[in-house]
């Protein structure tokens, strides 16, 4: 059914609180991120309090984000790969992950299979990190996210948990920016409003360690990507959306 995205945003933020421990029941939650910052941003106050709670779950960044400052010449793409990566490295220790726990599938930005043959191996190999780690909970971006390594992230992880047998939430992104007139087809879902309050503080340290995405490191980008002030904002509240 179609809806407007201000009915669904406002949903959201009537969802039902919960905690960690309520939230994952003892689950240990294999994360997709679509880009590194994404964990920081949608996630980063759950696994700061998984891992407080013993349950650090397994993180797989899934692009290299290298296409967020086209036309430098400073940080060209493989450059800036490397440094993203590195600070999704120091994000995650912010949050208390162990090095163990974050994997790096290094697909290119703007471009993450959403079918197909490459598709495939990528279900296959976070299905094995999965199985290693004894998940059995899968966290990916929301469906209706505007961009298009997000709804490929989303469909890799839905496929993920239905072949694993596992549960599936997913966790909104660019969806909080998108007009409030703007359709999105599917029903209002139900999920929770974690409460990660007590772990605000490392969120925010996280987020901060993805340097180069807010446009005073690289100056040299005529296209430059900048994380927005307003979805900043969203990311500063002491609860983070987690839908069923």
């Amino acid at each position: 059914m179609m809806r407007k995205t201000a009915e669904i945003l406002a949903a959201f933020e009537k969802l039902p609180e919960t905690d960690i421990t309520s939230l994952l029941q003892g689950r240990r939650p294999l994360i997709l991120a679509p880009h590194p910052d994404d964990e920081s941003l949608g996630c980063g106050g759950l696994i700061a309090a998984a891992c407080a709670a013993g349950i650090a779950p397994v993180v797989i960044v899934l692009t290299d984000g290298a296409a967020s400052h086209p036309g430098s010449t400073t940080w060209p793409p493989p450059k800036l790969a490397e440094l993203r990566e590195l600070e999704a490295c120091r994000a995650t220790q912010c949050l208390g992950l162990p090095k163990a726990h974050l994997h790096f599938f290094r697909q290119p930005d703007t471009a993450l299979a959403a079918e197909g043959e490459m598709f495939e191996r990528l279900a296959a190999r976070a299905g094995e990190l999965g199985q290693q780690h004894d998940c059995s909970l899968v966290i990916g971006p929301w469906a209706a996210d505007p961009h298009c390594d997000h709804e490929a992230a989303a469909r890799l992880a839905a496929f993920v948990a239905g072949r694993n047998g596992w549960n599936l939430l997913s966790y909104p992104v660019w969806g909080w920016l998108r007009e409030p007139d703007s359709l999105v087809n599917e029903p209002l879902q139900g999920g929770w409003k974690l409460n990660i309050s007590a772990h605000l503080h490392r969120k925010n340290q996280a987020i901060a360690a993805h340097v180069s995405q807010y446009g005073e490191l690289i100056t040299d980008s005529p296209d430059a990507f900048r994380l927005p002030n307003t979805l900043l904002e969203v990311f500063s509240r002491p609860f983070e959306i987690f839908l069923a």
